[in-house]
């Protein structure tokens, strides 16, 4: 039983109350011989997390709001059942944990095809899950930290979600080195940001990952909500779609945390979800950075309309948003340089771009800066933007300046948001009035795209003219200057390689 003191202390949360939590949650799995890295330590961490936070959030708040709430989990299996007793350890609790409370979880079974029934949501999530703890007494220490955190008020779920953002960018950057590539904060908050979401709105992500895309939306759309029904509805509207179950159980997390009890997120292959989609599935708005360079099976291919086919993912998620949207709908997505530059009348990414300027208004693209999506990737990516409904008759075109006297980013030295502010500025607002040409920014016409063969990777070309009136004298300083540059991020490179060493 906790003491009154820690009771109190635990009801007035604190960030560096939480902190000091997490790092000690951490601390004690990092001494499981079962647990190899952040990889395996965050999805441990993530599941205990989503049970106290359900059972707080969801199971306790039910029956207020509804005096015919049916409990999702029923005893022994409630947290308050298992995780807040002190004597249930070691070898008994990790027997009842592998045995018993895991295998349950994930045989709920809520009503059919609602994805909004915690049974379903809760199933879905822990069909993949698996205590990898060796330890049982290590586990209850764990567990016992877990209960230490508290979800009863709107300002602490706020501080703990931030903290997990924080674990969340770890992670990000573990995966990044075993080929898992997330979006960075600045360029899916700029992408929700220029999409002006509004209340009432659809919105999927059928690549949703950590659920980046979904969060950032929610927490602008959250801003306007003034009624629960308002509210309710925005938990409906905002989806996602996630093939792999780390990411999966990540998002749902991550959503919950956000304040969305019962997330709609869908366990499967978004591209064979989104062929097999009826009208009624299309949406207002998707937000996505698809997978790129990977290789669809066979049976995903075949899904699609001959003349289509192919095992590129980036493409074949182009294609299936086109008919996601409905009309009027819009689209940001992330898609690279490769995708934007094939052409010719054999080439099946000039037929899809074909496609999409024949159905939709592709009014944006903007061009990052090479090294975005650094260190895990140095290929230069894009966002699109387009609305489905009318063809394009024109491209604008705007080219985002890596920051004065930067050569690129690093995992120390990301890109920063406000490096946004220009295009946001030169952007027009929703109507995208007012635009003008000028060292960023360009446009050309869809007649000279369609007669270069669909190329959409069109260079800008006020670059270079000021290089060529510059002195000798400039032009040597600059390459001393990059020298220096160089020279610098070596001696970093080398005091890291000394630390890991």
């Amino acid at each position: 039983m906790a003491s009154p003191k820690k009771k109190a202390a635990a009801a007035t949360t604190s960030r560096a109350r939480l902190a000091s939590v997490i790092k000690s949650a951490r601390d004690t799995m990092r001494k499981d011989a079962g647990l190899n890295g952040d990889l395996d330590r965050l999805p441990q961490l993530s599941w205990l997390l989503f049970l106290k936070a359900f059972d707080q959030r969801v199971e306790r708040v039910g029956p207020l709001l509804d005096p015919d709430y049916r409990p999702a989990i029923e005893k022994p299996y409630r947290w308050e059942d298992w995780a807040t007793d002190p004597d249930f350890s070691g070898a008994d609790l990790k027997t009842f944990v592998n045995d018993k409370l895991i295998p349950h979880l994930a045989g709920l079974k809520g009503a059919d095809g609602d994805a909004e029934d915690p049974r379903n949501v809760l199933s879905t999530i822990f069909k993949d899950v698996n205590n990898r703890m060796q330890s049982g007494t290590l586990l209850r220490d764990l567990v016992n930290l877990v209960e230490e955190i508290h979800f009863d008020s709107s300002d602490d779920i706020h501080t703990m979600a931030f903290l997990y953002e924080s674990i969340l960018k770890e992670m990000r950057d573990a995966a990044g080195d075993s080929g898992e590539f997330y979006t960075p904060r600045p360029v899916n908050r700029f992408m929700v940001q220029q999409s002006f979401l509004e209340l009432g709105e659809s919105i999927l992500d059928p690549a949703c990952g950590t659920g980046g895309f979904l969060v950032q939306a929610y927490e602008d759309l959250a801003q306007q909500v003034e009624t629960d029904t308002q509210r309710r509805q925005l938990h409906g509207d905002i989806r996602g779609i996630e093939k792999k179950s780390l990411p999966y159980l990540l998002a749902s997390m991550n959503l919950l945390l956000h304040g969305i009890g019962a997330p709609r997120l869908v366990r499967e292959n978004a591209l064979l979800q989104m062929r097999d989609a009826t009208a009624a599935d299309r949406v207002d708005v998707v937000l996505t950075n698809p997978p790129f360079g990977g290789e669809e099976e066979r049976s995903v291919v075949e899904k699609f309309p001959k003349g289509y086919q192919t095992q590129e993912t980036s493409w074949l998620f182009l294609h299936a948003i086109l008919d996601q949207l409905k009309k009027g709908g819009r689209c940001a997505i992330v898609l690279p340089n490769g995708s934007l530059f094939a052409t010719g009348e054999n080439s099946l990414g000039a037929r899809i771009k074909q496609k999409l300027m024949k159905e939709c208004n592709l009014h944006t693209i903007v061009r990052l800066p090479q090294g975005v999506f650094a260190p895990y990737t140095q290929i230069p990516s894009n966002l699109l933007f387009f609305e489905k409904g009318r063809p394009t008759e024109e491209v604008w075109f705007y080219e985002v300046s890596l920051p004065e006297g930067r050569r690129g980013y690093t995992k120390t030295k990301p890109m920063r948001v406000e490096e946004f502010d220009p295009c946001v500025e030169w952007w027009g607002g929703k109507s995208r009035e007012g635009r003008e040409e000028g060292g960023n920014a360009w446009k050309v016409p869809a007649t000279e795209i369609e007669k270069a063969g669909f190329n959409l990777d069109i260079p800008n070309p006020h670059g270079g003219d000021d290089l060529a009136h510059r002195s000798p004298e400039e032009l040597v300083n600059e390459l001393i200057k990059t020298e220096s540059e160089i020279l610098g991020l070596l001696e970093e490179l080398r005091e890291e390689l000394g630390g890991t060493a």
